[in-house]
């Protein structure tokens, strides 16, 4: 990481990414990511707009989200949507 990436905390810099993906998310598929808790192993999420009631949010929670999340911190172990 760089110097500027440490002077944040792991919580600042998961609200962060999430907030990237979420900007993704709302452009290109009108749904929303929004980052709720951090307990040191499990990241908690809500979905908005259009991921409400797809079917394939999940998917989007677990791919999409966790997948991205776990390549920046790999020793998080799931990220888990709330309603």
């Amino acid at each position: 990481m760089t110097e500027q990436a440490t002077a944040f905390s792991e919580n600042e810099q998961l609200r962060g990414l999430i907030e990237q993906l979420n900007s993704y998310i709302s452009t290109y598929h009108g749904g929303e990511v929004e980052f709720v808790s951090f307990d040191g192993k499990v990241v908690k999420v809500k979905l908005g707009g259009a991921c409400l009631g797809c079917p394939l949010s999940p998917v989007t929670v677990k791919g999409w989200v966790e997948g991205t999340v776990r390549q920046f911190f790999p020793e998080i172990e799931k990220v888990e949507s709330i309603n």
